[in-house]
């Protein structure tokens, strides 16, 4: 059996990614920006299954994200191996335009699941940063940097300078030494030594539709660069139907004399629409050609939906679903795919596994606006189509406290199926849909009224650009009113909460078009809690089901 990848391989929200090899191991290691903990890192041995394996930056010692704006925080991470340990560099951006703080930082851990060391600060002076181990011993800096002086091009192109991995500090000059290329916006700066040259890696065009692969070559990392005939690598800037929009920030692999490029995408609902899945991971065959240069195997510059996998690696199987049943139990931690927004959230404070075991409680607080801390757990979309249920317990006090199911992008932008208190005529438990569109408010359905205490049962079905939510009483729960027992998902009387949404809203594309400049995350989807009067309430969830659609 010829076993084929389809592309991506990692789906939803996986950007830029860092490729690397250490012997028969494959990492990759993707931006997360404001989503806690940052840095996911993944591990393959066939380059066609991958599994998380490790999110390096998951103590508070290591990186602060409070108070970070949407889109900052953890950009472009790089993934190296030397000297017997892993090297994690990052960026934690503060703020952006005119001015950028980007604030580098490198970690380091001798196995991948860590322990990681606390943060050396490295400087400043761009982002995209990366470490190239030479096969001399010596370690070098790279990054992008960045120009704030007003009338100039803010990507200034790439400098490298000597890092001294003992006294983990840059020293030496230095030196501006690669501008880029006609297309512009160079940065994620990558160095690949094979046959006597310094092979130079970057992307291009920036993140969106121009995006691009560029490289270039020098015998000496001192220059001068030569850029390959092969022009770009990869991009699909001139093709609006392929597959795999936003083509670009490529990795080099090796399996057994195999060459592959990861690579960033994106994939439309439509003709250069909204891409709700965020910017993903794919990976791509290259051959060297006979003059030494790199090359899409398919010998244009387009990257392939199906690629095939490495000789190796025939006769495996690509997992393609990535459905998940969460349970939740005072002995089993909550998944890997939970993330939190900024900062990690504390058990028996934020939230518990132990007060009502078999529930996931949380205690409400901050509101879904915070740049802060909010009490919210939520998972990426990974396919344009799936059904989210979940059953929650609730009995809030006034029209401060919310519990529900929401499908989030940032702080601005998100649509909630809450419940809450009406204390306004129908005094008494209400579910309804909360819209925030740009920091546009607007109600996306009219409340419907509940009894006083029953358990509701809540599901949202995202089928491409439409998001439809349901409701359905849990008698199932110990103590509600009904009848007692489990009930077949079959037989739950689903009431639908308003009409359809917007799913397509919560994108990249589309809240860049309301926003007005470039927006980096992805789509999410999760549960939460929220009281902005005393942060006293708490609300039970049993069961989180994301179930793909194929």
């Amino acid at each position: 059996m010829t076993t084929k990848i389809t592309n991506p391989i990692l789906p939803g929200f996986h950007p830029d990614a860092s490729a690397l090899q250490v012997g028969d191991d494959y990492y990759i290691a993707t931006s997360t920006f404001e989503w806690w903990p940052g840095v996911d890192i993944f591990h393959s041995k066939d380059l066609v299954n991958w599994e998380w394996v490790a999110a390096p930056l998951n103590r508070p010692d290591i990186v602060n994200l409070r108070g970070n704006y949407d889109s900052g925080s953890i950009w472009a991470p790089h993934l190296s191996y030397a000297k017997g340990k892993f090297w994690l560099v990052f960026t934690d951006v503060k703020s952006w335009s005119p001015f950028k703080d980007t604030l580098n930082y490198v970690i380091t851990a001798p196995s991948i699941t860590g322990p990681w060391s606390e943060p050396t600060f490295v400087t400043a002076s761009g982002f995209d940063p990366a470490l190239y181990h030479d096969d001399d011993g010596r370690t070098y800096f790279l990054n992008m940097l960045f120009d704030w002086r007003f009338g100039r091009q803010r990507f200034a192109g790439t400098v490298i300078q000597e890092f001294d991995t003992d006294s983990m500090r840059l020293v030496g000059e230095r030196k501006h030494f690669y501008k880029g290329t006609s297309l512009g916006v160079c940065e994620g700066p990558q160095i690949l030594k094979k046959d006597g040259y310094y092979y130079l890696l970057c992307a291009a065009g920036g993140t969106g539709w121009m995006h691009a692969a560029t490289v270039a070559r020098s015998r000496s990392l001192d220059g001068p660069w030569e850029d390959s005939p092969y022009f770009p690598l990869m991009t699909t800037r001139d093709n609006p139907t392929a597959p795999l929009q936003k083509s670009g920030h490529c990795c080099f692999l090796e399996r057994d004399g195999e060459w592959y490029v990861t690579q960033i995408c994106a994939r439309p609902l439509t003709e250069r629409g909204y891409c709700v899945l965020g910017r993903e991971t794919a990976i791509q065959p290259i051959e060297w050609t006979e003059d030494g240069w790199p090359r899409l195997k398919n010998h244009t510059i387009m990257p392939d939906l199906v690629v095939p996998a490495p000789t190796a690696s025939q006769g495996i199987v690509q997992k393609t679903d990535h459905s998940e049943t969460v349970e939740f139990a005072p002995d089993r931690p909550l998944p890997p795919s939970f993330k939190t927004l900024r900062c990690g959230l504390d058990p028996e404070s934020d939230y518990s596994l132990t007060a009502r075991p078999g529930w996931l409680r949380l205690y409400g607080k901050q509101t879904l606006t915070s740049l802060d801390k909010q009490t919210l757990f939520a998972r990426r979309w990974e396919h344009f189509d799936f059904d989210v249920e979940t059953t929650l317990d609730f009995t809030p006090e006034n029209y401060q406290q919310d519990a529900g199911l929401i499908l989030f992008y940032d702080t601005a932008n998100w649509i909630y199926a809450m419940m809450t208190f009406d204390d306004e005529g129908l005094d008494r438990r209400v579910l309804r849909i909360v819209v925030l569109d740009e920091h546009d408010g607007s109600f996306g359905s009219d409340p419907v009224e509940l009894d006083v205490s029953t358990p509701v049962r809540l599901k949202v079905e995202v089928r491409h650009d439409k998001a439809q939510f349901y409701w359905a009483y849990d008698h199932s729960v110990e103590g509600a009113e009904g009848v007692d027992g489990a009930i077949d998902a079959g037989a739950v009387d689903w009431q639908p909460l308003g009409g359809p949404q917007h799913a397509d809203h919560i994108s990249d594309d589309y809240v860049e078009e309301r926003r007005g400049y470039c927006v980096f995350t992805g789509a999410m989807v999760g549960i939460c809690a929220q009281d902005m009067d005393a942060h006293r309430s708490n609300a039970d969830f049993r069961g989180f089901e994301y179930r793909e659609i194929h």
